[in-house]
């Protein structure tokens, strides 16, 4: 049935995309907003169109009463994601919750029974699967036409100086809060996409360490990853490669290959008597600035999109985009990544 969502969102670090995808989103209607900080509700009121009139909480079981919110946006630190998650859903809310949903597989399995025990809908953000680029890389690779993929390089080639982890209580690079450093928070995207591309993972041999900042947590990791596919790929996620390089994707077959930079063709080579015309025809769709200002963790893409996917789903009855069980797919390559790290032994899916 129709009707027009009420919205609200905890937690206004990267909470605030959340906050102006609610604003936009047709059959929405921002209700609330909710962070243990007072000056960050005030901020998101002064600063974002409107935001004026949200009830604001600093209490989330005081806003949980509200009986106007329809779904609660969690965007609190990765750690406390199910707890807050669960305590939406078991007070009558649907949920969408940032990446990671939670950082370990276990935590995101509590929210999925809490989805399954009330009925409502959980959804997660990742957004960079509906990056413009992403839907004609991925019916290339489900349509055969790279032809046997037997290679594939990921790299998030990101920078975060020393104040990033010490702001808003320096949960960042913790492992209680963040569950990881460069891969769990900046690389579970990019670990997204090449499982989504990929498929199934057969194995994981990996190196992490400390390179450049006071953190508990890996600011790079290095792994060696076979998919049950025969793929083979190298995964790299580092904070440390100042000024901010970018994220490239590169995937290598038989019949083709692809490389994107972010959101921006590098190459598009596919075996045919129109290989260039393709070629040419792509990096004019899509050849634009790619991911090179990633040094600012206030950029993200594609919130809109999911936010509005979550009031459709509420809206109109359906599953949103990214459910739990499809989160815990990153998640679990990700903790088998520290697991070989730490280990130094090959971990068998």
């Amino acid at each position: 049935m129709e009707k027009t969502v009420g919205y609200a969102v905890v937690g206004l670090g990267v909470g605030k995309a959340h906050v102006k995808g609610a604003i936009a989103a047709q059959g929405c209607k921002l209700v609330a907003l909710c962070d243990i900080r007072p000056e960050q509700l005030d901020n998101a009121r002064e600063n974002i169109p409107g935001a004026e009139e949200a009830a604001l909480y600093t209490d989330f079981a005081e806003m949980l009463k509200n009986p106007d919110i329809d779904v609660v946006s969690v965007a609190t630190p990765s750690g406390l994601h199910a707890d807050m998650a669960v305590q939406a859903l078991r007070a009558g809310k649907h949920v969408l919750v940032e990446k990671p949903m939670d950082i370990t597989v276990d935590k995101i399995l509590m929210i999925e029974k809490a989805r399954q025990e009330t009925g409502l809908k959980v959804g997660g953000i990742f957004q960079n699967r509906r990056n413009a680029i992403m839907e004609p890389f991925k019916a290339a690779v489900e349509a055969g036409r790279l032809g046997e993929i037997y290679a594939a390089f990921f790299r998030v080639n990101w920078y975060r100086n020393d104040g990033y982890f010490l702001q808003n209580g320096g949960w960042r690079g913790t492992w209680a809060m963040d569950g990881g450093g460069s891969l769990m928070n900046q690389g579970v995207h990019t670990v997204d996409l090449m499982q989504w591309l990929l498929g199934d993972v057969e194995s994981i041999k990996s190196n992490m360490r400390v390179v450049n900042h006071e953190i508990e947590t890996e600011d790079f990791t290095q792994s060696t990853i076979k998919f049950k596919s025969g793929t083979v790929a190298t995964f790299i996620s580092t904070t440390c490669a100042y000024p901010g390089m970018g994220t490239e994707l590169q995937v290598t077959g038989t019949e083709g290959s692809i490389h994107i930079d972010g959101d921006r063709v590098v190459a598009w080579r596919i075996k045919g008597d129109d290989m260039e015309a393709e070629e040419a025809e792509m990096k004019e769709k899509f050849g634009g600035k790619g991911s090179g200002n990633v040094a600012d963790p206030t950029i993200v893409r594609g919130h809109p999109y999911q936010v509005q996917d979550m009031v459709d789903a509420v809206r109109f009855d359906r599953d949103p985009m990214v459910g739990p069980m499809e989160a815990t797919k990153a998640v679990r390559i990700i903790n088998a990544v520290y697991e070989s790290a730490r280990t130094g032994k090959e971990i068998i899916f």
